[in-house]
């Protein structure tokens, strides 16, 4: 049996970000605050749409944040992977939110369609103008980690998303003032709900696979297979499987049948070729010399 427990210095995955955390959720909550002041003061949908969306955009740096700490804290007790997998249920429990945000968006835009009532397009287009810039750069704190850390670069692509929204509510503001469509400012509350709603759903599906320990999605199974199978000696694996850890850390264990055994140095270059190819860094081995029936309940 060989194993590899990867890197268990898990603070050196998202250095410095914690600052960053901080700095986003300060200029986005004191922005939420003034979206809503002003889209009650201008009557905007589509204004109120938007703080909705950059509230749960507070509470997704938030939790996130508060994952990435519970994931540093060592293994310990019943918790022999530690706390890592906080990262994946709060991606569940962030997706949530967003589908609760948009039932609310989508009622307040579907009773101004109904009765539509004055907006004050210029307000609106300098409060979202405002937003558009806050999360542009709340997107940038976060652009130089994103290559390295899915979990990081989730939160500037949910951050440069939220500035284009911020756009879109500008262009709102614009037609509102050139044409005075009043209905044009709910039909943009629809349009900020489908944005988020794509995004969000794939957000969901994504948790929801790794929650279910499904092979991560940037990971082709077949190729570690194949990867594995070519290694000299290797005549057969079985009992293959991929699992996240946490949004950012990847397991695999295999049984691999060696007729002949393996030399001393083998698992130990096989672990750093996976860390390399495919960014499996938690790995489990087991050395079969026979090969032996598979267990079709587990693995075939």
């Amino acid at each position: 049996m060989a194993h590899s427990p990867g890197n268990t210095n898990v603070h050196s995955q998202s250095p410095g970000y914690g600052r960053a955390f901080a700095i986003g959720i300060g200029l986005n909550v004191t922005f939420v605050a003034v979206e809503i002041f002003f889209g009650l003061r201008s009557n905007s949908s589509a204004l109120l749409a938007d703080a909705g969306h950059n509230a749960s955009d507070v509470f997704s740096l938030l939790f996130a944040w508060t994952a990435a700490w519970l994931a540093t804290i060592a293994p310990r007790g019943k918790y022999t992977y530690g706390l890592r997998k906080t990262t994946i249920l709060v991606s569940i429990l962030n997706a949530l939110l967003l589908f609760g945000a948009v039932a609310l968006i989508a009622l307040n835009a579907v009773r101004k369609l109904r009765d539509p009532e004055p907006v004050a397009g210029t307000q609106v287009m300098i409060v979202a103008g405002i937003g558009f810039f806050i999360n542009a750069i709340t997107a940038l704190l976060f652009m130089k980690g994103q290559k390295e850390d899915l979990n990081i670069r989730g939160a500037f692509l949910h951050m440069a998303a939220d500035a284009s929204v911020s756009l879109g509510v500008v262009v709102a503001g614009f037609l509102i003032n050139l044409t005075g469509k009043q209905w044009i400012d709910p039909i943009t509350s629809f349009l900020i709900i489908t944005v988020i709603l794509w995004g969000t759903w794939r957000l969901f599906t994504d948790s929801i696979d790794l929650a279910l320990d499904a092979v991560p999605k940037n990971i082709n199974i077949d190729a570690v297979r194949d990867f594995l199978l070519a290694k000299g000696g290797v005549t057969d694996i079985h009992d293959l499987h991929i699992w996240a850890m946490s949004t950012t850390r990847v397991a695999l264990t295999a049984h691999l049948i060696m007729p002949r055994g393996s030399d001393d140095g083998f698992i130990t270059e096989l672990q750093k070729e996976l860390k390399r190819e495919f960014g499996i860094s938690h790995t489990t081995f087991q050395i079969e010399n026979v090969q032996i029936e598979k267990d079709c309940s587990v693995d075939c």
